[in-house]
């Protein structure tokens, strides 16, 4: 993660608000008096509330797990040709 003070922050502000959404880097922002802060696009703010959802509920973690099990033991669900080509617009 890149750092740069408020007040080169403030300079720039448009260059590195286009930086943090076209390149979903989040950019931290240090202050003499007070906490710093981080800048980060929409879309990465809200992909990471997904992921803190999923993997503060129990229940989807089990999930993810046994379906993680089943997958390695080569026992899961095994669609047929014709679901294949469906799936994949064949």
């Amino acid at each position: 993660m890149n750092t740069v003070s408020v007040n080169q922050f403030r300079d720039k502000l448009k260059a590195f608000i286009e930086q943090v959404t076209e390149n979903h880097t989040p950019l931290k922002v240090t202050r003499r008096a007070g906490e710093d802060f981080v800048v980060i696009s929409a879309d990465d703010w809200e992909r990471e509330q997904e992921t803190l959802y999923v993997l503060q509920n129990a229940s989807l973690m089990k999930q993810i797990a046994e379906s993680l099990q089943t997958h390695s033991s080569n026992q899961g669900y095994k669609p047929t040709s014709e679901e294949m080509n469906e799936i994949t617009g064949i």
